[in-house]
């Protein structure tokens, strides 16, 4: 009787410590994937704190500098769909790895680059393995932390970026002042290849991460609901570019700050998407499109303070922490609204969300530099980037009502908006 006792004592003892070493291998490949969405992150959002120093030592104004920036957006709009259908058999464990090697290519040319054509073609080859490494992350944590928490799985991965925002590009930025800017991009070649090591000691290797066929992937580029709710996105999301892109000229030019400060801005804005991403992944698992809605009203509530009221240090700072919250509630839903959309194509569809983001990247930088450069001054960014999210949301709301389904209905009845119907 004691041996039997005993015996199921052990096998107890063994089977918690089995769980406790499989949480702590599911932990770690969440890290490494966080890990490698920081470094994406921080080489995307420091090339805005950035700015002024490389249109500075390339002998650019404000505005032909953005290009590099643009360049960025287009390499992972062009990126995403392109890097994603060739590599659909790939393992999503071998495509995350190559993924990050070209990553590091890519910043490492970006910090030698000699004229704004170079640094152009740096950041687009830079830009091209984003959309798929979120697209391939997503799969890899949905799988981590299991079915029916995809707006969780991808806001996981998401937390990267957004601690990017909050660490990667404020520190990169004062690297930058301080070393210069050419070292800010060594720097995240470095981090990348720290990204690298973890994702290949911690992802595991298994036949569940598998590829899908081309013709599979292809099919989901046929539904025009994916389309739409791309376009939602990338007009939406646009404001965040809209002002990200300009905080620098903001803080220094327009409230006459010192540039110690404009770390500390990028931090704020960071702070608000990392907390926006928390809220709104919770929201994009209870509800087809509360999160969106509320994202992109409440961040038309703020982007107008900002453009009326951002003449001041005490608007500028906490609307920035405001833009950045509000613009991220609505993306883990638009992450889930596509997966539904085409459930067949998960790792397209998280490139394609990436991909769509950076349309509103270069769409929200490419506004603001548009109206600054027309004389408006630098808070009449923020109205271009007001215009678009209202364009986004009000196509969204037009969505809904031609669609006359599942969608519609929950809006109007939330009781019936629990579940994972869309």
């Amino acid at each position: 009787m004691h041996h039997k006792a005993y015996a199921a004592q052990c096998s107890a003892v063994k089977a918690h410590a089995l769980a406790e070493s499989e949480q702590r291998r599911s932990s770690l490949t969440l890290f490494a994937l966080a890990l490698g969405s920081f470094c994406i992150g921080t080489s995307e959002f420091a090339s805005m704190g950035i700015l002024q120093l490389f249109a500075s030592s390339l002998d650019l104004d404000i505005t032909s500098a953005t290009h590099a920036i643009t360049a960025y957006a287009f390499g992972v709009v062009l990126g995403a769909p392109l890097v994603t259908l060739l590599a659909a058999r790939l393992n999503r464990r071998a495509l995350l790895l190559g993924l990050m090697v070209l990553f590091i290519l890519g910043n490492i040319l970006s910090a030698v680059a000699s004229s704004l054509g170079m640094l152009a073609v740096a950041r687009f080859i830079s830009g091209m393995p984003q959309g798929a490494y979120f697209g391939a992350g997503a799969v890899v944590a949905s799988y981590i932390v299991g079915p029916g928490h995809g707006g969780r799985a991808f806001a996981l991965v998401m937390t990267g970026l957004t601690v990017a925002t909050i660490v990667g590009s404020p520190l990169a930025t004062f690297l930058g002042q301080n070393l210069g800017w050419r070292n800010t991009y060594l720097a995240v070649a470095v981090a990348g290849g720290l990204a690298y090591l973890s994702l290949w000691l911690w992802v595991p290797r298994t036949e569940a991460l598998r590829g899908g066929s081309l013709r599979q992937e292809l099919g989901a580029l046929r539904k025009p609901s994916v389309w739409v709710t791309m376009l939602v996105a990338a007009l939406g999301v646009a404001s965040i570019f809209a002002v990200y892109t300009f905080i620098g000229p903001l803080v220094t030019d327009h409230v006459q700050l010192p540039a110690s400060v404009i770390p500390i801005a990028l931090a704020l804005f960071g702070l608000g998407m990392t907390a926006g991403n928390m809220i709104g992944g919770r929201l994009a698992d209870l509800y087809s499109a509360r999160g969106l809605v509320v994202g992109f009203g409440s961040a038309l509530i703020v982007l107008a303070v900002l453009a009326i009221y951002g003449g001041s240090a005490n608007v500028l700072l906490p609307s920035l922490f405001g833009v950045g919250m509000t613009m991220m509630i609505a993306i883990p839903t638009i992450q889930v609204r596509l997966t539904r959309a085409a459930p067949e194509a998960p790792t397209l569809m998280g490139a394609m969300n990436l991909a769509a983001l950076n349309v509103a990247n270069a769409i929200g930088a490419w506004a603001g530099g548009l109206t600054i450069g027309a004389g408006y001054g630098l808070l009449s960014a923020v109205w271009a980037g007001f215009g678009l999210t209202f364009a986004g949301l009000s196509l969204f709301m037009l969505s809904l009502v031609l669609r006359q389904g599942p969608a519609s209905q929950q809006m109007q009845f939330p009781a019936a908006e629990q579940g994972s119907g869309s």
